[in-house]
């Protein structure tokens, strides 16, 4: 089974290099010129996209192959008092220059939106406000020419105090969505609704890859083992392959997990700064066998820091016989034993 690892967005190592610089709607609004006001925002969105390219050049070159871009890319994009401006002619070739780098060194990214973009939800406001969320994200991958392997991941959302009306609200409103967004969309359990199991069944219904956060596993478990689960999540993945447009060669993507490790005892849904390793390890040996292949988000407090040290742990169970072998900076093969 070959392993990538990956981190979100920014990087403790790589200095001076946030993709997420911002302008407040309470800032533009005090500008006299509205005008002079876009082009300031449009100026540090593309200082965030050559950020990005930073950052993907510092991940080509420590051999990190995965990577969740930050929502944050063009500041106030869907602010409702901007619903005129369009940001994407002025800032084509930074997202074009961005795509082309990806494609040229076949790295895998994607974008979470936040958590505000529910589906789930009873409000047409909010969901026509999660769908607007949900195209923009989609129109950044699309101005930068990638295809349906850079996907949105979201959850479910609440329960709304009707855990089973929400899942059924959650499929009847995700089809009535454009397939070009719904095609791109990813589905992760959470810490405190829908568990594994719950997230899966939806995901299955709808026909979209499902995530599996082992973290949100631990602290919101429900009743079945993950290792249990993992056959069938594995096999949402092979819906991305025939759901698309394109051909099923080219866009098969490897199912992808995502790992963090508890804050504190205090404080057991925090995320940690890095990553404990077992039980990431304890789950990797389980599903080894039966997966060629996993992708698997880091998603701890100091980013490419913690990818980086749990790298080295990797690199020392190696050295003590563990039948794993470390390929370069951000990848490894577990070996059959």
């Amino acid at each position: 089974m070959i392993v990538r690892f990956g981190y979100v967005a920014m990087s403790v190592e790589l200095e001076n290099a946030s993709p997420s610089k911002t302008m407040t709607m309470a800032s533009f609004s005090k500008l006299a010129d509205r005008e002079a006001g876009i082009h300031r925002l449009e100026r540090i969105a593309e200082e965030n996209l050559r950020n990005t390219l930073r950052l993907l050049k510092h991940n080509r070159y420590l051999g990190v192959h995965v990577y969740r871009m930050t929502s944050k890319l063009i500041p106030l994009a869907t602010h409702q008092e901007l619903a005129d401006w369009d940001p994407y002619p002025a800032l084509a070739n930074s997202f074009a220059e961005v795509g082309a780098f990806i494609r040229e060194h076949d790295m895998r990214v994607s974008f979470h939106p936040d958590h505000f973009t529910v589906l789930s939800t009873p409000r047409p406001e909010v969901f026509s406000n999660s769908v607007n969320d949900l195209n923009h994200h989609v129109r950044m991958l699309e101005a930068m020419g990638l295809d349906e392997r850079a996907t949105n991941n979201i959850h479910v959302g609440g329960s709304y105090g009707d855990k089973k009306a929400s899942a059924l609200r959650f499929i009847e409103q995700f089809r009535t969505i454009e397939r070009r967004i719904t095609e791109r969309i990813t589905l992760e359990n959470d810490d405190k609704t829908f568990t594994a199991a719950e997230t899966l069944r939806i995901a299955e219904e709808v026909g979209v890859p499902m995530v599996l956060d082992i973290h949100h596993h631990a602290v919101n478990p429900g009743e079945e083992r993950m290792a249990d689960l993992w056959p069938r999540i594995q096999r949402t993945w092979d819906h991305f392959a025939w759901n698309v447009r394109q051909s099923e060669a080219r866009l098969k993507l490897p199912p992808k997990l995502h790992v963090s490790s508890p804050k504190s005892l205090s404080d057991p849904r925090g995320h940690a700064d890095h990553i404990e390793i077992m039980p990431l390890l304890t789950f990797l040996r389980e599903i080894a066998h039966l997966t060629p292949a996993i992708d698997i988000m880091i998603e701890a407090k100091r980013k490419d820091e913690a990818l980086l040290k749990l790298m080295d742990e990797f690199r020392a169970l190696e050295a003590s016989g563990e039948p794993v072998r470390v390929i370069d900076g951000g990848s490894l093969e577990f070996l059959q034993e």
